[in-house]
Parts: structure tokens; C-alpha cells; sequence
């Protein structure tokens, strides 16, 4: 496998380490608050070949030392990774698990644009990752830097080989703030925030605070991104903020999206659209922020209908959602599609190629919205599927795409969107979601956040699926 630097090596040989690892972020470091964490159906003659498959090592792989085989291996100690830890671990016995992840603080990312508006403290969004990992889990602290599933093993820092007879790849979604010019450094100055990073979230709440008048200028980049309704939850939140301290009749609040949408479900769209004309705030759609001079307060933005033509808006706040992308490591890997995500089936969650493969989360390439409600529901189907792959069975549980993004419209009040596959609603309740609602704001910020640490982590809490057929009489 190539990694990069024209050197060559298989899982018998060494070569040097190259780079990437399992969550990559270049941003210098501007908070003391801790470390940042990492947001296919088996072919019906896969058992005629069974024999020759199990020749081969891919599930019958020498069991070596302890530190250099594990029965399941996972990449990433994110919210995909921990989750399936946790299932695995009653699966196969937590000392025949590992989990690889450098970092040593796991944050619950979502509550970020709560954190970013001054209604949460960015504290309560971290756990030290060794409380996180399933007891008695193996915690490999270090990058996965190879992958080479043709021999089942990856290879992390120091060259470190790690076999395995399954793996889950759960390495999250990596933020490149350095391909827009003046950023990462731009966050020095005041004024410019963001709510995807831990380091700049809280510059993005005291840029709101310092607000005096002028523009007040949201993105969203033209690459996919974890958590698409974020971008403009910030904005609405700064919306009601300059309301309610006084300041909206000086404010000019604009949204420049590189999409050509404002949500890409009808039903919600239609109810943010009133919103946004209501609160009187402005979109641009097809505007890609390129660069951002901070020294002078100013943002400039690529019209995508018209190449190269460039818009330069002034600023007295700027929230800048950075472009996104897979994870280095996965660049140019044999389990990676043409773009660098992980190439698994849509339904099954297993890798379309390597059967004793599977992926979870922002790092795939499943056409749903990057969140941690559709890892819940996947992380339910892929327990499915892993343990009749584990029977040499079939996998029979689909996974429909659902994803939820609760869009925070103010500091009480949510649209709950949840949808499929095909972007039609997918509602938990039988109310219409698509309304502003009180209660789906507490259920934000105070019932998923608890949800997530004592259940989704520990791994039993699989989606909303259950209740909503509950809820629908078993007719959704």
C-alpha cells in the first residue's frame, strides 16, 4: 500500500511512518481546557467461498500476543467507537476488544452550539477518554498511520502492528481550517469564532458578547461537514441574543451557504424559511468562504455560479464553519472509496470489500447527515450484522439512513428534523415536528446529553426507532 511518500510496504515488511492519524485537526492551541477528541451485504456466493476465504486469514487470523491481536479492533475513540466498544465487548469479552485513540479527552461535540451561544459551558461537554472506554476495553493510545486489511492488521506510531479478526473503523471527520487563507491564525483576533473546534467555541460566544454593530456573517463551506443544521443554529442563537440584549436594530445578520438550500428536507426547509424571513435575516446561497483577514474584519467569499468572481463582506462577527474532510489516513486506502471515505453498504453497514470490515459514522460514506442520532442507529445495526458475520450468517438488519438534527431556533425553542435515506421525514412523535417547541429545546440541551454518556455510549441505546413505532402504533 502507498502511503504518500512513494514508499511501499506490506504487514511482513516495514517502511517509515507516514502521516495521518485519527483525528486531524491544524489549529494551534488557544484553550487550556484539554485535548480535543475525535462527529454491505455479503455476496450470496461469499459462503461457497467460505473454505477459501478462512485459507486466506480473513477470519481465521493466528491469535499473537496480547498487545498485537485483538478479536475486535477499534479505530477512533469518538462517539462511534466507543459505542461499538461497549456492544463488543458483550460480544467477545471486553480482552478481546481494543480501541485505538490518541486523544485524551472525548467531548459530546453536539452541545458545542449551546456552548458557542453562552448557554453551556464548554466543561460539561468533556470526559476523560479513559472514563469512556468500556472497563476492562484495551485503550491503544497512539494514530493508526496504515491500514491493510488484505492481511487484517494496521499499523500505528512507532510502527506498531496490531492484527485483528474484525475491525470497525470509526475515525470520525477531520477539520481543515487551514484551507481557507488567514485561517488557522485568524482566530488570534477578535471577533471570529467557531463552534466545531474546543479551541475556538468559546470565541465564537465572546465575539456574540463584543457585538456592537454591523455584520454579523455565518458559513457554511462547500465540502461535506458533520452536523449540517449547526452552521445556521449559531445564527439563529446570535439572532435572539442581539434581541434580546438590544442590539438587533444595529445588526445585519447574514448566512452565506455553499449549498443552494437552506435544509435539504421540504418540510423543514419550508419552516426555517419563515423563520429567517421573519427575523429578518439574509442568505446568500452558492458563497464558499475562501479567505478571511482578520487584521481588517474582513470575510471573502467564491460565487459558485460564477468562478473565480469573489464577494468581500466586512464584520464585527464572524462564525466560521471549517471545510471538512476524511481523515488523512484513509486518503488513497484500500478501504476507502475514490474521495477517502470508508466504502461500506448503506444498509449493512459492512465493508463492500473486506468482509471482517466494517465502518460507523462520519467517516463512511452512508448518504446521510454526519450526527451522533444516525450513529445511534447505526451503531444498532452493525451489532446486528457483526454478529451474524460472526455466525457466518447473512445480515438481515437495514439500516434506513435515519439521522436527527434538532435545530436550535433560539434559547427555548427547537425544530426536532428527523429524516431517511430519501430526506422525507422520519418524527420520533406524532406532533409536527417541523414547529418551534419548548420541550424539544430541554430535550437538546438536558435529556440527550445524559442519553449520550449513561446510554448510547455504554451501548445501549440504538436510535428512536422502538419508540417512535411505539408512539405511531406501529405504523412508522
Amino acid at each position: 500500500m502507498e502511503n504518500g511518500k512513494g514508499l511501499i510496504r506490506t504487514c511482513s515488511g516495514r517502511r517509515r511512518v507516514g502521516g495521518g492519524g485519527a483525528r486531524s485537526l491544524t489549529l494551534p492551541k488557544m484553550s487550556n481546557i484539554g485535548v480535543v477528541s475525535s462527529c454491505s451485504c455479503i455476496h450470496p456466493l461469499v459462503h461457497l467461498l467460505r473454505p477459501s476465504i478462512q485459507k486466506t486469514g480473513l477470519h481465521t487470523t493466528a491469535r499473537l500476543a496480547a498487545k498485537d491481536y485483538y478479536e475486535v479492533l477499534v479505530l477512533g475513540g469518538g462517539t462511534g467507537g466507543i459505542t461499538m466498544s461497549a456492544r463488543m465487548k458483550r460480544k467477545v469479552g471486553a480482552e478481546n476488544v481494543a480501541v485505538v485513540e490518541p486523544s485524551e479527552t472525548h467531548y459530546y461535540q453536539p452541545i458545542w452550539t449551546l456552548v458557542g451561544a453562552g448557554a453551556k459551558k464548554l466543561a460539561t461537554s468533556a470526559r476523560p477518554t479513559a472514563r469512556v472506554i468500556p472497563r476492562g476495553v484495551e485503550w491503544i493510545k497512539s494514530r493508526v498511520q496504515e491500514l491493510n486489511p488484505d492481511k487484517s492488521c494496521v499499523y500505528l506510531e512507532n510502527d506498531k502492528k496490531i492484527s485483528y479478526k474484525y475491525l470497525i473503523i470509526a475515525l470520525g471527520i477531520s477539520l481543515h481550517y487551514e484551507k481557507i487563507k488567514g485561517l488557522p491564525e485568524g482566530f488570534n483576533h477578535p471577533k471570529i469564532g467557531s463552534n466545531y473546534s474546543v479551541h475556538t467555541v468559546e470565541k465564537t460566544w465572546r465575539a456574540l458578547q463584543d457585538f456592537k454593530e454591523g455584520n454579523a456573517v455565518f458559513t457554511f463551506p462547500n465540502t461535506p461537514v458533520k452536523c449540517a443544521g449547526a452552521p445556521q443554529k449559531i445564527m439563529y442563537l446570535t439572532e435572539a441574543y442581539l434581541r434580546k440584549t438590544g442590539k438587533r436594530s444595529t445588526a445585519n445578520i447574514i448566512f452565506n451557504t455553499a449549498l443552494g438550500g437552506i435544509f435539504g428536507v421540504q418540510k423543514y426547509a419550508e419552516a426555517l424559511l419563515e423563520i429567517i424571513k421573519a427575523r429578518d435575516i439574509n442568505v446568500n446561497y452558492k458563497r464558499n468562504l475562501i479567505e478571511v483577514r482578520a487584521d481588517r474584519r474582513e470575510a471573502v467569499f467564491e460565487n459558485l455560479d460564477k468562478p473565480g468572481e469573489t464577494e468581500v463582506y466586512k464584520y464585527d462577527m464572524l462564525h466560521v464553519t471549517p471545510p471538512m474532510g476524511p481523515p488523512a489516513v484513509l486518503l488513497n486506502s484500500p478501504v476507502s472509496d475514490a474521495a477517502g471515505w470508508v466504502d461500506v453498504d448503506k444498509e449493512t453497514l459492512q465493508h463492500k470489500k473486506y468482509h471482517n470490515v466494517f465502518g460507523i459514522g462520519d467517516c463512511t460514506n452512508l448518504p446521510t447527515s454526519k450526527t451522533a442520532a444516525a450513529i445511534a442507529a447505526q451503531s444498532g445495526v452493525l451489532d446486528k450484522t457483526i454478529s451474524l458475520v460472526m455466525k457466518n450468517k447473512f445480515p438481515t438488519k437495514k439500516y434506513d439512513g435515519y439521522t436527527s438534527c434538532p435545530l436550535v431556533t433560539g434559547y427555548n425553542r427547537v425544530i426536532l428534523a428527523e429524516f431517511d435515506y430519501n430526506a422525507q421525514p422520519l418524527e420520533t412523535f406524532p406532533i409536527d415536528q417541523s414547529k418551534e417547541r419548548l420541550t424539544m429545546y430541554y430535550m437538546k440541551a438536558d435529556m440527550m446529553p445524559f442519553l449520550y454518556w449513561h446510554g448510547l455510549l455504554k451501548g445501549y441505546w440504538g436510535g428512536p426507532g422502538p419508540i417512535r413505532k411505539l408512539l405511531h402504533l406501529g405504523l412508522k
